[in-house]
C-alpha cells in the first residue's frame, strides 16, 4: 500500500521516515520528493508498506503525529490523474475582452 506523507520537516531523512513507519510493519520503500532544480526536499514523500493492513495501521498511528515539531499529514496515496494541471491548449483566448466580430466554431 502506497502512503502519502505531507508536512515533512526539511531535515527529515528517508531513514528516519522508514524508522517511523517500521513500527507498523514491513516498509517496502521510502522516497522524499525533492525539487529537481535545487535538490531541496519539497515537504512531502511516499512510503510503501508491504500490506494494506500495515498501511492502514501506519496511517492511523502516524497521521497528526509530531515529527521534529511538525504534525505529519499521512493518508493513502491517490494514483496520479490524467489531468496534471497543464490545461488545454485548445482555447488560448481566455476570458478577456472581445476583439469584436462573431465567434468562430
Amino acid at each position: 500500500m502506497k502512503i502519502y506523507v505531507g508536512n515533512l520537516p526539511s531535515e527529515v531523512t528517508e531513514q528516519e521516515l522508514r524508522e517511523e513507519f517500521a513500527a507498523f510493519g514491513e516498509v517496502a520503500s521510502v522516497s522524499i520528493v525533492k525539487d529537481k532544480y535545487s535538490g531541496q526536499p519539497r515537504g512531502f514523500g511516499f512510503v510503501e508498506m508491504a500490506s494494506v493492513s500495515q498501511g492502514q495501521a501506519a496511517i492511523a498511528g502516524l497521521n497528526g503525529k509530531m515529527l521534529k515539531d511538525q504534525p505529519l499529514n499521512v493518508n493513502a496515496a491517490r494514483p496520479p490523474s490524467d489531468n496534471r494541471g497543464g490545461g488545454s491548449y485548445g482555447n488560448r483566448r481566455g476570458g478577456g475582452p472581445s476583439r469584436g466580430g462573431q465567434k468562430r466554431y
